[in-house]
């Protein structure tokens, strides 16, 4: 059996779709982090079968939970101070992101300007729809970083 160690301040993220796990460690720039970081991939789970898992030792506020609930808002993360769950935080889909995706219509703005930043707006929450907020083009999801 695998041992993970518990951490004493930090956050815990379960219920992390099987193989989602290092597409969050690099959105989430963990690697950039002077912190311990554990990835538990293809760990069993009832519910899901199989589940990834991060355990991060750091700050909760370096996370953005706005990346996070982009990526999978069906992520519980656990707030730990003192070696002890303290808060589970529910996620829910950020009204905007920006930088997490990248518009494809050649013609937009973004695509023309290099410093512009990608910023997309939920459009319909129901179907998870996010449309450009320059040029109202759909993001599909085989389209950039979110698969």
């Amino acid at each position: 059996m695998l041992n993970i160690g518990k951490i004493e301040e930090g956050f815990v993220l379960d219920h992390i779709q099987a193989g989602k796990g290092m597409q969050i460690y690099n959105h989430l720039g963990l690697n950039k982090l002077d912190s311990t970081v554990a990835i538990i991939k293809n760990a069993k789970s009832k519910v899901m079968g199989k589940k990834d898992i991060l355990k991060v030792e750091c700050d909760i506020d370096t996370l953005n939970l706005d990346i996070l609930a982009y990526i999978d808002h069906n992520i519980t993360v656990n707030v730990i101070r003192a070696g002890e769950i303290i808060e589970k935080r529910a996620l829910v889909l950020p009204k905007e992101i920006t930088n997490v995706i990248r518009c494809h219509n050649p013609r937009c703005i973004s695509s023309i300007e290099q410093g512009l930043p990608q910023v997309f707006y939920l459009a319909d929450e129901k179907n998870e729809v996010y449309r450009c907020k320059y040029c109202d083009e759909k993001y599909t999801e085989g389209d950039a970083s979110k698969n």
